[in-house]
């Protein structure tokens, strides 16, 4: 944020730490789309370019009661079949970096307590794309700050040994470039209902993707009583399955809530871009007995 006023200005301080503290409630209000992990909060959970746009932003925030430095980096993430991911440093088939087509700055970012900042995510070199998708993951991580020569800690005893264990937070989130037609379709298989004792009932069910692109979005599950009745049980914002995976499984437990009698009717999940939209993208069905 840039600051315009004069140097010494007191209104100066003042009016920066009020929007700092506005910008972070607002944050805060777009829980569906904020990542956040310790102290660290960060708005929106994706960058996906496509079209003309050539420029995003990030906003960072601090709601740590400490002054954190955070370190911005690229990083290469394959998601597995049940959904969890793993670093890589070659790109599977049908796998492309984006980390060549884009830059982030600034890279360094120290925040005092309910502070934020934004970082620019800008496109470069787009001209050599070929049609597709391609994905590199931002990675923010909050780094401990080193204290001058002659302020370390000091031990009373010689003899002592010390170990002192600090837990390091981060945050990745995907850069998404898209160039061409998206030819991507999804499916839901496989839906299976469990319930065990002392567990909550859960769903299970499979996503089948195909095509040359990345598919997110939140899925929606509800219950339909036998005179079809309709509530809703579940629920799982910002799915996604990343190119070049297939196949997803996921599993979700569901709500009890009253008038839900998972012995009879039927459970129905839905896929869509947004939950609040109609933009459906698969759905599955199962009877329960």
């Amino acid at each position: 944020m840039k600051d315009y006023m004069l140097k010494g200005n007191p209104v100066k301080k003042c009016c920066k730490g009020l929007l700092s503290v506005v910008f972070l409630s607002l944050l805060i209000l777009f829980t569906t789309n904020l990542q956040a992990q310790g102290d660290l909060m960060l708005y929106p959970k994706r960058i996906i370019f496509e079209g003309s746009k050539r420029s995003q932003e990030i906003n960072l925030a601090n709601s740590g009661k400490d002054t954190a430095r955070y370190v911005l980096s690229v990083v290469q993430i394959r998601m597995k079949e049940d959904g969890s991911f793993e670093t890589i440093t070659d790109p599977d088939p049908g796998q492309n970096f984006a980390d060549k087509y884009f830059r982030i700055f600034p890279r360094n970012v120290v925040l005092p307590p309910n502070e934020a900042q934004t970082v620019k995510v800008q496109l470069i070199n787009t001209g050599e794309m070929q049609p597709g998708e391609y994905r590199s993951h931002l990675y923010v991580r909050a780094e401990e700050e080193k204290k001058p020569l002659g302020e370390e800690d000091t031990l009373n005893d010689a003899k002592t040994i010390s170990v002192k264990i600090k837990a390091v937070f981060g945050i990745s989130i995907p850069v998404i470039i898209r160039s061409g037609e998206n030819t991507s379709k999804i499916n839901i298989s496989d839906v299976s209902f469990i319930q065990e004792k002392e567990v909550p009932a859960t769903l299970r069910f499979t996503f089948n993707r195909n095509g040359n692109m990345s598919v997110y979005g939140d899925v929606l599950v509800d219950y339909i009583s036998p005179d079809g009745k309709k509530i809703r049980v579940g629920a799982a914002n910002g799915l996604s399955v990343y190119t070049p995976t297939t196949k997803r499984n996921f599993n979700l437990s569901l709500t009890q809530t009253p008038g839900v009698d998972f012995h009879k009717g039927s459970l129905q999940v839905t896929y869509r871009y947004n939950a609040a939209n109609a933009d459906l993208l698969a759905e599955g069905k199962i009877a329960l007995q």
